[in-house]
């Protein structure tokens, strides 16, 4: 069997902060030991991928991380997946040996954590090159290229039933917004739910709320369209913070009889992390954070809070394991025990990728499905 070649393949490369992406031909490397080359068949636009390509992030970059594809070669010592191999791709890996993954308690893999630095985990090297200089990764996936490697414990083998081009949002958005009601705060039969920030990640939270027999689920958002839209998630009222004069902790308090019983701040604002634990109920109130800030990571809360009773918790991807978890999630989509369609509010091809930039940052979108070429 011949041995993996550099592959030569368009990429959507981003050069500096805020910048509309530009198509590359990049250079691919081979996968190395324990890595896999995969052929992107969809990705979506995650916020974070849009924070990050607004901050002074490192460039040139290749971003995307929410994503699906096929398998093209694998590295040595691979023995899970072989080639064709449908898979989608992770932004926190699981090796299944370290303390964290042994744990039985943790998502959060020491070996294959969340990779800041545009490198491989492996090697602390890049892939991708452009005239022969690197072009660095984003969260160790990279999925704005029409070929990316990846190592083999940040990739899931999924059946080759489920649709390439819906379940790729279960790599993120969708999956964490589940995973965060179920797993992290256990949403129980009849409680109230308050929800702040209704884009793909809350109304997934709303979903899962919803399925869990949650009897109000508020949704709180500034814009008028997600608002309206919310409803089909699960979303029983919504409030919309322009239209009070007070604190939206205390509307929240008043309209609850004293706060939620689960709060989930997804809008990836600290100042909000606050608002939510102000707006669940004393005693075993549930305040559960997602979002990832983009400004003053720093969050301050009154210690009284905490002393009356109340939780804060952080979610990572909704606390799943993703090799052990995300398949059983993909089953359930296909069993149609859970929807992923209703999210995608536009298709774009490969091509189009700026627009679906634009639309996010007019907040005229949920999730953006970006097709590759065939």
């Amino acid at each position: 069997m011949s041995s993996p070649q550099v592959i030569t393949c368009k990429a959507a490369v981003a050069w500096r902060a805020g910048e509309a992406l530009v198509m590359e031909e990049v250079e691919v490397s081979p996968p190395q030991p324990m890595e896999i080359r995969i052929k992107v068949v969809s990705t979506s636009l995650c916020r974070s991928d849009l924070s990050a390509w607004e901050s002074h992030a490192i460039f040139p970059r290749i971003f995307g991380h929410e994503a699906s594809g096929i398998v093209e070669s694998v590295g040595q010592g691979v023995t899970e997946f072989k080639e064709g191999d449908h898979v989608l791709t992770v932004f926190i890996g699981e090796c299944m040996s370290c303390r964290q993954c042994t744990s039985g308690k943790s998502n959060t893999c020491q070996i294959l954590g969340l990779e800041r630095r545009g490198l491989m985990h492996s090697d602390q090297k890049t892939r991708f090159s452009l005239k022969g200089k690197p072009v660095y990764h984003y969260c160790a996936v990279s999925s704005f290229s029409e070929y990316t490697v990846v190592h083999s414990g940040c990739a899931v083998k999924v059946s080759p039933l489920a649709p390439l081009e819906k379940i790729c949002l279960l790599s993120c958005g969708v999956a964490a917004g589940l995973g965060a009601a179920w797993n992290v705060a256990d949403v129980s039969k009849g409680s109230t739910v308050v929800i702040f920030g209704l884009g793909t990640v809350g109304l997934s939270v709303a979903q899962a709320s919803k399925l869990r027999g949650a009897s109000r689920i508020i949704g709180v958002d500034n814009n008028p369209q997600k608002c309206e839209n919310a409803k089909a998630f699960g979303v029983t009222e919504v409030v919309d913070p322009n239209s009070y004069k007070e604190p939206i902790a205390q509307v929240i308090k008043r309209i609850t009889d004293g706060g939620a019983d689960f709060s989930f701040e997804c809008v990836g604002d600290t100042d909000m992390i606050t608002t939510a634990l102000q707006s669940c109920c004393d005693g075993w109130g549930l305040t559960v954070t997602l979002g990832v800030p983009k400004v003053k990571p720093e969050m301050s809360a009154h210690y009284g809070l905490l002393l009356m009773g109340r939780t804060l918790k952080g979610s990572l991807f909704g606390g799943w394991k993703p090799k052990s978890d995300l398949p059983s999630l993909v089953e359930k989509y296909l069993n149609k025990e859970i929807q992923i369609d209703d999210y995608i509010t536009h298709n774009l091809s490969f091509d189009d990728i700026n627009k679906a930039f634009n639309l996010m940052k007019e907040g005229e979108c949920l999730r953006c499905v970006i097709h590759m070429p065939r």
